[in-house]
């Protein structure tokens, strides 16, 4: 069946409704569109350009207080292909803020950004020759005021978290357990290897649990790139447990070793994400959540922190 409307000619004069006066006047602080479909040029741990899918909220204030709406349809058409062609930046996050102001025709003077992304990395294992892709999501949020832009970057970082608590109450159990087995004779070396490795020699084990940090930074001003992989680095560094992608069983015992060695409380897990923080030069300020999905509890162990970075002062 023919469609009637696909003959007929150009309609001349459209209505635009959106040039009527608001009803009800007032200046708006956001408006625009939210989760935008969209391809971000980035860069891989090897320096290599890739594109990814991406997420993409854009707003802008509406400060005439009688208009009754943006032009949105200009946001969307100036963001269609904003990141596709050169790598995402924050010189280049500043020149598309700006360029949305201007597409307002001003109507507006401040716009902002919000870029959801998963950034991946090739993770080597920690004793064999193997190597996984490891997923962390990415949000990158720009403001732009009329005279300055602020970057805010946000990462979510899995990790291993083993209870201290719960290693020394394991290791009492041990303790009275080989004291039992042992009584009062003299120390047999071959002896006391062989009950360890027994099912006897395991008396208990310490809870641990898949974590995550939840991490924002707000990025010192005039970066050349933004600094996702290294901020990543920088908090599994600090926590020491990243948790892992292709593992043998040499390397489950090298991670049980590392868990081992950073037995650490929600609590412990939030300082060292700060006091690693605290010394980037890339930060000016961050805000770090810490969760512990608990294996022992059916509620989650959270700790939250914030504060200076190393760019001030």
């Amino acid at each position: 069946m023919t469609n009637p409307l696909s003959s007929a000619p150009p309609v001349q004069g459209l209505p635009d409704v959106a040039l009527d006066r608001a009803a009800l006047a007032r200046p708006l602080d956001r408006v625009g569109m939210a989760n935008i479909a969209l391809p971000v040029r980035t860069r891989s741990a090897t320096g290599e350009a890739m594109q990814v899918p991406a997420s993409v909220d854009v707003f802008v204030d509406l400060r005439d207080p009688e208009a009754r709406g943006i032009h949105m349809s200009r946001l969307y058409l100036r963001l269609q292909h904003a990141f596709a062609a050169e790598e995402l930046t924050p010189a280049g996050l500043e020149r598309v803020l700006e360029a949305l102001v201007d597409t307002q025709a001003g109507l507006s003077e401040r716009a902002c950004l919000a870029i959801r992304f998963d950034h991946l990395l090739l993770r080597p294992a920690l004793a064999s020759a193997n190597a996984g892709w490891k997923r962390y999501p990415v949000e990158v949020g720009a403001q732009w005021d009329g005279h300055e832009t602020r970057i805010d970057l946000r990462v979510g970082i899995e990790y291993s978290s083993t209870c201290p608590a719960s290693a020394a109450l394991s290791r009492q159990m041990t303790a009275e357990a080989f004291a039992r087995m042992q009584g009062d004779g003299p120390v047999d070396a071959a002896l006391v290897g062989d009950w360890l490795r027994s099912d006897a020699g395991l008396v208990a084990t310490p809870h641990a649990q898949r974590s995550r940090a939840d991490v924002c930074v707000r990025l010192a001003p005039a970066l050349p790139a933004l600094p996702v992989g290294a901020t990543i680095d920088r908090v599994e560094a600090a926590l020491g447990t990243p948790v892992q992608t292709a593992v043998k069983r040499v390397d489950e015992q090298a991670f049980a070793a590392l868990n081992a060695r950073n037995l650490m409380f929600c609590e412990d897990a939030a300082r060292r994400v700060a006091a690693s923080l605290a010394t980037d030069p890339c930060v000016s300020r961050f805000d770090v959540t810490v969760a512990h999905f608990e294996s022992l509890h059916a509620h989650d162990a959270v700790a939250t922190v914030g504060g200076s970075g190393g760019a001030v002062g």
